[in-house]
């Protein structure tokens, strides 16, 4: 009998991102992560700015996203993001600049609340973006 596998589409409002068949795939969902494997319930995600990481066979692969919904169905996972980058495609050290430069934005004292929660959210993406980047690498 054949294995199972999980359809992985992402989406982004530029591109498709990425689409193919994958063992498992974690969501970076505002309750917090959320694992999927072939045959889990269908269910509509909320995602957090985070990391969407999935695995086929031995390799793994990793994405930057900021925000967006996921849903599960019928062993297919369609991701929904404002944004994504695959691993590969971040510059560390410009992602590096963009968390000292939101960093810096978040200490003045006369933000107002419109552009601390731009400053937020862009040091939320920086983080997350970094963070991808630097993680060990299993080549797909």
């Amino acid at each position: 009998m054949a294995k199972r596998r999980l359809i992985l589409e992402l989406v982004t409002p530029e591109r498709v991102a990425f689409g193919g068949e994958v063992d498992s795939v974690v969501l970076p969902a505002w309750e917090g992560e959320m694992g999927v494997l072939p045959g889990h319930m269908a269910f509509l995600v909320q995602l957090r700015p985070g990391e969407v990481r999935f695995r086929e066979g031995q390799a793994a692969g990793r994405f930057a996203v900021s925000g967006g919904f996921a849903e599960i169905k019928d062993d297919k996972v369609a991701l929904f993001a404002e944004t994504a980058e695959m691993a590969d495609g971040i510059d560390a050290e410009r992602a590096r600049q963009a968390l000292e430069r939101a960093g810096a934005e978040l200490q003045r004292k006369d933000l107002d609340p419109v552009t601390m929660a731009a400053a937020e959210a862009a040091l939320r993406r920086a983080e997350v973006r970094l963070r991808v980047a630097r993680a060990p690498r299993k080549r797909r």
